[in-house]
């Protein structure tokens, strides 16, 4: 509740786990409204809202203008690309995401698109519900080895690190890593010491048999890995995007398999989500795609659900969220 004990507005605009669903219901009013059901409805509550909560849903100025009592949005996500940070910071609404609670589930999803494209498990696997497993598979069907291969990520924040921990401790592999700002190793992931190493951008594609990208989207990041950076790689090798999808110049991605110069490609993420059905990486056969899938266990999504709530009842409290988005960040 507010400090003073009233109850406020909160509309929920994707679903939420019943447990924290009733969390909200016992402190506020609460109006489920999801806009890809019931857009009307939708609409109509944003004038009651004093706090919003869900994802996966872009929200605009117009809508801000029709929720003029708004003081907090939380988001069920740590990406924030749906939110006007400008307009959020301008009129004062705070926003918040969920950073941590989905770390170690997501780089689980990255290592198994690194395995599963160098593997050709998903091709080998159609092999074999197909029928046409009938003899013993040849060279032209084998696949590369992954443990002992260098793995370059791009950006290492707490994902990275926990995929460069995968790659390095589980798979003997060294690890590259290109980021903004360097990495205090003996702080943040001490177990990589020795294990993983910044490089500049160059050297970690020329270098790389794994370049894997989890990059933040920005306006620096947008279209960033590009026909430059492809023909910059080590011929053959592989491509896994985790992070997000308009950090890469599709035109180009397809442009560098075509060609050969990139031995594969691991997507879990796409300029146009879902994936329109007349491109080209749904049925490319060097393509691995995932439907952006990360986040996507039982356990994890109720844990981005379970921290979201709170933030959102520790901000209409009048008290400091556990992961708010700095707006104002450049």
């Amino acid at each position: 509740m507010a400090p003073n004990g009233e109850r406020k507005t909160v509309v929920v605009f994707r679903e939420l786990p019943a447990d924290q669903l009733a969390r909200l219901q016992q402190a506020h009013e609460v109006i489920v409204a999801d806009p890809r059901r019931d857009a009307q409805a939708f609409r109509a509550a944003l004038p009651a809202a004093h706090g919003l909560i869900g994802s996966s849903l872009r929200i605009d100025a117009a809508m801000l203008d029709s929720a003029p009592r708004l003081e907090v949005i939380s988001s069920i996500s740590v990406g924030v690309d749906n939110y006007p940070l400008a307009e959020l910071q301008r009129r004062s609404i705070l926003l918040c995401h969920t950073p941590g609670v989905l770390d170690e589930t997501v780089a689980d999803t990255v290592f198994v698109l690194l395995m599963a494209t160098s593997r050709r498990v998903v091709e080998l696997s159609n092999l074999v519900r197909q029928g046409n497993w009938t003899k013993n598979i040849g060279e032209e069907l084998f696949g590369f080895d992954v443990h002992g291969k260098t793995l370059g990520l791009l950006g290492f924040g707490r994902i990275g690190q926990a995929i460069a921990r995968r790659a390095a401790l589980g798979f003997g592999m060294p690890v590259l890593y290109h980021a903004r700002r360097p990495v205090d190793l003996a702080v943040q992931a001490p177990e990589l010491q020795g294990r993983a190493v910044r490089a500049e951008l160059d050297e970690l594609l020329a270098r790389s048999d794994f370049v894997v990208a989890m990059l933040p989207l920005s306006d620096a990041t947008r279209g960033m890995v590009d026909a430059g950076m492809f023909a910059r790689m080590k011929p053959g090798a592989v491509f896994i995007n985790g992070g997000r999808g308009a950090t890469v110049r599709e035109a180009d991605l397809l442009a560098a398999l075509d060609s050969g110069s990139l031995r594969a490609a691991g997507l879990d993420v796409f300029e146009t989500e879902p994936l329109p059905m007349d491109s080209a990486l749904r049925l490319h056969p060097r393509v691995t795609p995932l439907p952006h899938i990360g986040s996507a266990t039982h356990e994890t999504r109720h844990a981005m659900a379970e921290l979201a709530t709170t933030n959102l009842l520790q901000a209409l409290a009048g008290e400091r969220p556990a992961a708010t988005f700095d707006t104002a960040a450049p």
